[in-house]
């Protein structure tokens, strides 16, 4: 029996490629004008299977609305944390006018205060229902979204700054956006 040999334009092409919520949003439009899924795989060089996970997702796609900067979500996100990361957007923008420090424990401290507050107000969820586990503020979490916000000009090192995280500072903050 012969191996095959596997060569670096087939690896190449095995490649996860990830699609922008934009053209998710547009293939689902076009097939909603009635546009068949073979044919919206072979315009957009897709398998029929990706074309369909991405109907069947149809709703959650639709519904998202990603952060600035967010052009690819490679799992869904859900609202509260694109609500949670606008909101510690208006905070950090606060902090950097008034010339306070911010540092990466602050930053990630707010997020999980802020994410708390938004899962406690949203009705019909709890801390166990949001993506299985709590909102960790994770180094991995803060390092995509220094990229997704740009933020590195923000964040200064050395020590840091105490910050009072009040509930009713977000409550303003909810009312305002």
């Amino acid at each position: 029996m012969d191996l095959k040999k596997v060569s670096a334009k087939d690896s190449a092409e095995k490649k996860k490629r990830m699609m922008c919520i934009e053209l998710k949003k547009e293939i689902i439009e076009k097939h909603d004008q009635g546009v068949r899924v073979v044919d919206l795989a072979k315009q957009y060089e897709r398998s029929t299977s990706t074309i369909c996970t991405i109907l069947k997702q149809k709703k959650l796609i639709q519904a998202t609305t990603p952060a600035k900067g967010v052009k690819i979500i490679s799992k869904q996100r859900t609202s509260i944390h694109e609500n949670m990361e606008k909101l510690l957007m208006v905070w950090l923008t606060e902090k950097q006018l008034a010339g306070d420090t911010v540092t990466k424990a602050i930053i990630c401290e707010k997020a999980r205060a802020i994410y708390t507050d938004l899962l406690q107000q949203t009705p019909g969820t709890s801390m166990d229902e949001a993506l299985g586990e709590p909102f960790k503020a994770s180094r991995g979490w803060f390092e995509n979204f220094k990229k997704r916000t740009g933020i590195h000009s923000v964040v200064r090192h050395g020590e840091a700054a105490s910050v009072d995280i009040k509930e009713g500072d977000i409550n303003e903050l909810i009312e305002e956006h």
